[in-house]
């Protein structure tokens, strides 16, 4: 029997005691209550849950226990477990924040050696120049910022690989620790709380190279494994191969590893590399891999597999991984690469002479990459559609290499191009040994009777932001895309499908619903699931559904990004969306190229490279002399486009005719759109009204100004009519608040969060979105009965009725208003707004 008792709470085999809260007494339970309890909380955690009410009815030993008491004992219970997982989450921040306090110092430390360094340097200097008659130079205090020299031990011997990787190792460490080359902190990227890492670049030193460190929650030998398996995060990896691997006696091993990359262009050739890599442990406990060239382009491999590469050189570079006190690990990352940069046009020799660059595409990626494969091994991720993660992560894998390897076309893929001559400005490959294949199965593989023709093209701009381009892009499709070639696309793939060239005609409705599936920690790239939806125009089949599906990914969307790339990578894919479905990728990427001056716009540098811009009307503020290339307004990027069409085989010529037509029509749309969104001509397109946009903030202003003015009464309580509260009140409105365009076919151009949960869509979606789709036959009829009053005293009231999601789903409300937006400025109408009260799922 439960007892009042005037004890201090304690625990102990024979029972608990827990403080009343209403009476202020003490409580003691026997052991077997407290067991008791436990078996109804572990299976009922709910307070409110009428099975918890029922397991309590149910069990003898509880019935003398007033219900009250029990109440207060589920509370405490959930109170002493909330305890113990904060004390558990506080614990592991306080590891973590001590982990990179001591990273911090080590930072502190060696910069304070480079700073050491950098006085006796300028003191150096300053001798020098105040004696001129010494013949000779004192290089006691010479700068340790020099590529040191590649050692001249037989490479041929495994005694002559220990002696190179044991130098190789040391370089690396003066460069992840030291001062051996002088670190700058990467533009855009500074160290705090929710930063990923601490970010540097080479300032002054042969080639290019970054530095990364940072603290990640997985033990060293999962990090190295992850980090040598280069082509799982490195995007731009085609293949690694390990060609010799063998101990080298102190516990480590050497392996001989060639490596092939990815041109990010269709302008310049790609590169390969010949290394030596070296895996070792400290006596400090740190697990080091580093990696160096062992000589030229003479050595190797098979030369003929290299043929359509330029071999690149690989510095002393790797990763010092060293393991923290309570679990996790400090990464040092070290990237130092010389691309030859005298092989590629002169265009681009920015993108090849740039540590910012290689920063972006290598060294935090794989610190974003490991972050990320740490977070999901936690279970901090949660994706769509009851994806695994590693199964999404393939996927947008698979999208960025398919679309590589349309860009660059290697001869062992199969890959033949047709009739290039250098006047062409659309490049037309043809790939008869394409086998698409989603896994190791034979049985999910798909071969084409014809195979894959790419169309590609590389093109030049200039004042295009990347970033806004490619949101422009995946925001409005149908502004560039031919959803009629989406539809053949979409439908090659399937058996006995290829119905080019007699398609049938078949209506894009303008609704493109974008779905996400899944993102990365730092929402840089994104995964989704674009539904475009088609209606044939055909008799026969007018009511059948012609809708697509494309799997993409977009990436570099960020305008504050420094040195990152933008992409919008799609391909088609069944509605079922299975795990090994083949991909057939196309796309966009765009890169931003480091503007010099002095830099020489020269348009013929590549006969293949389309200046977009150049035929525009530049405004005064563009006018500035040419050579004024540290100008905002001066800045360019490449633009490679590359669509691929699986065909069949009597079915080739016909393809290429379509295919160089649809991309040289998606460029004329590109031209559009970069004349709309250079700087200096239309500031305001591409502009969105995101929640935190100020043009979402005046149309915030405007809807609740004009609801007061024609219904009398506020639409947000009069506290929140102020700044942004007003924008966060109407965000947040319990009923869905929607806004449509004022033209023959009005579209949606804004929506609270409760609007987009209604109609199941993104802001980025709805502007596709048109109003007669949402509401049903009744609806319509009771709009338009009432659309003359609404148009003439400026609002009305909307009986209730059924409204339609963009999925297909039947929405109730009990009422609806609408009302006439007006502009501040001018009185005139802006456009109307919906409200939805009480609505709900049927």
């Amino acid at each position: 029997m439960a007892m009042a008792v005037a004890h201090h709470r304690e625990s102990s085999s024979s029972g608990s005691i827990d403080k009343h809260l209403d009476s202020g007494k003490y409580v003691r339970y026997t052991a077997e209550q407290v067991e008791a309890l436990e078996r109804v909380y572990a299976e009922c955690p709910k307070p409110s849950s009428l099975r918890r009410q029922q397991l309590i009815r149910e069990c003898p030993i509880l019935s003398n226990i007033e219900p009250k008491q029990i109440k207060v004992w589920f509370q405490n219970r959930r109170c002493r477990e909330k305890q113990r997982k904060e004390a558990s989450r506080l614990q592991t921040v306080n590891r973590k924040l001590t982990a990179m306090n001591k990273l911090l110092m080590e930072e502190n430390d060696r910069l304070q050696k480079q700073v050491s360094q950098l006085v006796c340097e300028n003191g150096y200097m300053r001798q020098q120049l105040q004696t001129t008659s010494a013949a000779t130079t004192d290089a006691s205090c010479d700068s340790v910022v020099t590529t040191p020299q590649h050692s001249m031990r037989d490479a041929n011997n495994p005694a002559g690989l220990l002696t190179i990787a044991e130098e190789t190792l040391t370089e690396f460490l003066s460069k992840a620790t030291g001062t051996a080359v002088d670190w700058v902190q990467m533009p855009g990227m500074k160290p705090g709380p929710d930063s990923v890492g601490i970010f540097a670049i080479s300032q002054s030193c042969s080639g290019v190279a970054a530095r990364a460190c940072g603290l990640v929650s997985l033990e060293p030998t999962k990090i190295a494994e992850i980090l040598k398996d280069r082509p799982s995060w490195f995007r731009e990896c085609r293949s690694l191969e390990v060609f010799t691997m063998f101990p080298a006696g102190n516990g480590g091993t050497i392996e001989l590893v060639y490596t092939q990359t990815y041109a990010p262009t269709t302008l310049a050739p790609a590169r390969d590399f010949w290394t030596l890599r070296y895996t070792t442990s400290l006596e400090n406990g740190s697990l080091v891999v580093c990696e160096r060239s062992l000589s030229g382009s003479g050595s190797g491999p098979n030369a003929a597999a290299a043929a359509q590469f330029v071999r690149a050189e690989m510095l002393p570079s790797g990763y010092l991984i060293r393991p923290c006190e309570g679990g996790g690990s400090i990464i040092h990352i070290v990237d130092h690469l010389n691309l030859e940069a005298w092989s590629v046009p002169e265009v681009l020799r920015p993108l090849y002479e740039s540590s910012k660059v290689v920063a972006q595409k290598m060294t935090i990626a794989a610190l974003r990459y490991i972050r990320q494969i740490a977070q999901e091994t936690s279970g901090e991720v949660v994706y769509g559609l009851g994806r695994q993660p590693a199964v999404l992560r393939t996927f947008s894998q698979r999208l960025s290499r398919g679309f590589n390897d349309a860009v660059n076309g290697f001869n062992d893929d199969g890959w033949t191009v047709l009739n290039c001559d250098d006047a062409e400005d659309v490049i037309i490959a043809v790939n008869s040994t394409k086998n698409l294949s989603g896994t190791s199965n034979p049985a999910s593989s798909l071969t084409f009777l014809g195979g894959i023709l790419c169309a590609k093209a590389s093109m030049l701009l200039q004042n295009v932001p990347p970033a806004v381009l490619v949101r422009f892009l995946r925001e409005h499709r149908s502004e560039w895309a031919d959803f009629n070639v989406d539809a053949y696309a979409a439908a090659s793939p399937k058996a006995g499908s290829y119905a080019y060239p007699g398609m049938r005609p078949t209506r894009f409705t303008g609704s493109q619903i974008i779905m996400p599936l899944g993102h990365t920690i730092e929402h840089e790239e994104m995964l989704e699931v674009i539904r475009l939806e088609g209606h044939s125009l055909a008799q026969e089949d007018a009511f059948a559904s012609r809708d697509i599906h494309l799997l993409q990914i977009c990436s570099g969307i960020d305008e504050n990004a420094v040195g990152a790339c933008s992409e919008l990578i799609f391909a088609p894919i069944d509605e079922m969306f299975p795990d090994d479905a083949p991909l057939v990728p196309s796309g966009f990427r765009i890169i931003p190229l480091d503007s010099k001056p002095g830099d020489k716009k020269d348009a013929t540098t590549s006969n293949r490279t389309l200046d977009l811009t150049s035929g525009l009307e530049v405004g005064p503020a563009t006018t500035q002399g040419a050579g004024d290339a540290s100008s905002s307004q001066n800045t360019r990027s490449v633009l490679t486009i590359a669509f691929q069409f699986p065909f069949d085989s009597n079915l080739q010529d016909n393809v290429a005719v379509m295919a160089r037509q649809y991309v040289r029509s998606v460029i004329s749309s590109v031209q559009r759109v970069a004349m709309a969104i250079s700087p200096g001509m239309n500031p305001n397109v591409g502009s969105k009204l995101s929640p935190g946009s100020p043009e979402a903030l005046t149309l915030a202003h405007w809807i609740c100004q004009s609801y007061s003015y024609y219904l009398g009464s506020d639409l947000l309580r009069s506290d929140s009519l102020v700044g942004d509260s007003m924008l966060k009140s109407l965000w947040h409105h319990q009923d869905a608040i929607l806004c449509c365009s004022l033209k023959s076919l009005p579209v949606f151009i804004f929506a609270n969060q409760a609007g987009l949960d209604m109609l199941e869509t993104t802001l980025v979606a709805l502007q596709d979105i048109t109003l007669d789709k949402i509401f049903d036959e009744s609806g319509r009829k009771a709009l338009c009965a009432d659309f003359a009053k609404l148009m003439q005293q400026g609002y009305a009231y909307l009986p209730a009725g059924i409204c339609m999601s963009t999925m297909g789903r039947h929405v109730s409300y009990e009422q609806a208003i609408a009302w006439k937006v007006l502009a501040a400025e001018d009185n005139t109408v802006h456009c109307l707004a919906f409200s939805f009260i009480n609505w709900s799922f049927v």
